[in-house]
């Protein structure tokens, strides 16, 4: 009669002599919920700032060289080529939060496409960071002027004047300085996500 312990022997040692299964990839961690908060609020911030620097408006009596008499003499946003700049590049960033808000929920829904929307993310918010950034330094650079003035340069303030109007302007600054750094932390996100899909 046959022995049947050789067969489990032989099986046992084929076995053994496997090596062990590969440890399961690290798990994919997605942010595109984050990234869609971050949006709505680059919509929420930018389409507040291109509101009150459209109604930076205020009209004051003042004294012309020249007449004994004072008169009225408005002041409005689009006045100075650094505020109608300033309200062009909030609006764009506003119609783009719009986009990409819509496109990262999208994503949220069919996932397979999130490597490819992740580099235009980071590209087009890169663009967009620039554009916003150059012009809250314009506009915020125009409004210190107009807050301090310069005397080197024979600039007079006139927030003393025009003080309704300076709040709006300085509002709107302010407002567009946090949509730079949500940008910043947009461009930041899409990067940290991209480096973890390379890593696994």
């Amino acid at each position: 009669m046959a022995s049947t312990d050789k067969p489990d022997i032989e099986a046992s040692k084929s076995e053994a002599s496997l090596p062990p299964p590969p440890p399961p990839p690290p798990k994919r961690v997605d942010y595109f919920a984050v990234d869609v908060a971050l949006r709505v609020l680059l919509f929420a911030a930018t389409l507040t700032a291109v509101v009150v620097m459209s109604t930076a408006k205020q009209t004051e009596d003042a004294s012309v060289p020249g007449l004994p008499f004072r008169v009225p003499v408005e002041a409005k946003f689009n006045h100075s080529p650094a505020f109608i700049y300033l309200v062009a590049a909030l609006s764009v960033a506003c119609l783009y939060s719009i986009i990409t808000t819509l496109a990262s929920l999208g994503v949220i829904a069919k996932p397979i496409y999130a490597t490819q929307f992740l580099l235009y993310y980071t590209i087009w918010d890169v663009v967009l960071l620039g554009i916003v950034a150059a012009a809250t330094g314009t506009a915020g650079g125009v409004a210190y002027i107009g807050l301090k003035g310069n005397s080197h340069t024979g600039w007079i303030k006139i927030c003393n004047v025009y003080d309704k109007f300076c709040r709006h302007v300085g509002s709107a600054v302010g407002l567009s300085l946090f949509a730079s750094i949500l940008l910043v932390l947009l461009v930041s996100l899409s990067v940290f996500s991209l480096h973890s899909r390379i890593r696994t």
